[in-house]
């Protein structure tokens, strides 16, 4: 093996884990996040206050949920709500989220690493300075197994708020109102050191709905790799002698919906054909259709593809079906594996299966990467594994230090609120009415 993955040593803070909440209450204005009084009474996140987030954000919207660090996966989030204003409670969105793999494999085929199963993702966390938590709340994690038994406590896990520019903007025809409103995030994220690199693991909570799953590679090139040839790598530093070798970053999640609370959820899958414009005809014609997925599924995203996961038992204030699309990010598809083969998968649950590639939990002959499990069984309780990646080739602009490269996707509310959630009062009326915008 000619990088060493463990190569940089892993040192936490002696501190006592801490009882606090991570985040609570309101954000006001355009200030830091601080804690605030409840705006309103709401079941809480089944889980203690020292691992209870809760943040009210400037739009009215309020998520709440639990984390936990697991031992291989690291940060985990539980028991994901949101209530945006006009809900009299939480809506239920996912059981738990969380990465389900970091898959590095090296252009000229000497190694490849599954970074959380094989190489110490968790172990690896990072203590984070104020500097890096703006106006947040930076809090202590006990890491199982830490590598360093006196130095298991770490803080290390960050909540805060980031400003996301526009909400929304809306022009009267006649110019003599503007509706916009800015827009702030609720930011929960963590660093973790993997030999040279080090994974920001970054969960956004709009307050419109939409959460937002980011994985961002930083840290350093490894030297050890300076050796690459036979365009495979590139060169790095004067001349044409150091190449660095071209690698990539394939980044699973894994979802566990429960929308309203319950996991019998159904996915949809719908794609769009397009019609050239025939004779007179003065556009193409694009017609839509839903396919009901019943069955487990290796997905691929294309042009007019997309998903979404159905509630069975919820219903917007219109009557109609709760939902969550899914919005696969920009990736490169890394063809060299067959579990890197597809960019979305849908499983049945099963509980040990909790990593798309290397899975270290089933035991008796139980397949070991999330493409074997797509046996056809029918969707019940789905999980759903998203695949990003990443091709990283070097640039002399990756020294030193390397700046942040993003991989991620996105899940969007589909008719979870009856309007947009954002609505001002004075234009609440118009749900399926129309007047001109005077």
């Amino acid at each position: 093996m000619r990088v060493n993955r463990m190569s940089r040593a892993r040192k936490g803070a002696a501190v006592g884990l801490s009882v606090a909440a991570l985040a609570a209450g309101a954000t006001t204005g355009a200030g830091p996040a601080s804690a605030q009084p409840k705006a309103a009474p709401a079941p809480a996140a089944e889980c203690s206050a020292a691992y209870r987030i809760e943040h009210k954000l400037t739009g009215g919207t309020t998520w709440r949920m639990c984390w936990r660090y697991d031992s291989k996966a690291g940060l985990v989030l539980e028991d994901i709500s949101y209530q945006p204003k006009g809900e009299p409670k939480p809506i239920k969105v996912l059981n738990s989220a969380r990465l389900g793999q970091i898959h590095v494999p090296y252009d000229d085929g000497s190694v490849e690493y599954d970074d959380l199963t094989g190489f110490g993702f968790a172990q690896g966390l990072m203590n984070l300075a104020p500097g890096e938590c703006p106006g947040g709340t930076i809090k202590t994690v006990k890491v199982p197994e830490a590598w360093d038994p006196q130095n298991e406590n770490v803080k290390g896990l960050c909540t805060t708020t980031r400003a996301r520019g526009h909400a929304y903007r809306m022009q009267g025809d006649t110019a003599n109102k503007v509706y916009q409103a800015q827009s702030k995030d609720l930011l929960v994220y963590t660093v973790n050191q993997v030999g040279w690199y080090e994974y920001m693991t970054e969960w956004r909570f709009q307050d419109d709905g939409t959460v937002t799953m980011n994985v961002g590679a930083t840290g350093s090139l490894s030297f050890d790799d300076y050796d690459a040839g036979d365009g495979r790598g590139w060169p790095i530093g004067k001349g044409n002698r150091a190449k660095a070798t071209s690698h990539s970053h394939n980044v699973f999640w894994r979802l566990d919906f429960a929308l309203d609370g319950s996991t019998k959820n159904r996915i949809e899958q719908y794609d769009s054909t397009v019609t050239a414009p025939g004779a007179g005809d003065p556009a193409a014609k694009i017609k839509t259709t839903r396919t009901k997925v019943t069955k487990e599924l290796a997905g691929d995203a294309k042009a007019y593809r997309w998903w979404r996961v159905v509630s069975a038992t919820g219903k917007n204030k219109d009557g109609h079906r709760r939902s969550y699309e899914i919005v696969p990010g920009v990736g490169t598809k890394y063809p060299g594996r067959s579990y890197t083969k597809h960019d979305m998968y849908f499983t049945q649950y099963k509980k040990c299966e909790k990593f798309a590639t290397h899975n270290p939990g089933c035991g008796n002959g139980h397949p070991k990467s999330v493409d074997k499990w797509v046996g056809g069984q029918n969707l019940t309780h789905p999980i759903a594994w998203m695949n990003v990646g990443f091709h990283h080739i070097a640039r002399d602009e990756d020294q030193q230090p390397m700046p942040v490269h993003w991989q991620g996707f996105s899940i969007v509310p589909r008719d979870v609120t009856a309007m947009n959630p954002l609505t001002p009062s004075e234009l609440a009326w118009q749900n399926g009415h129309w007047r001109p915008r005077g």
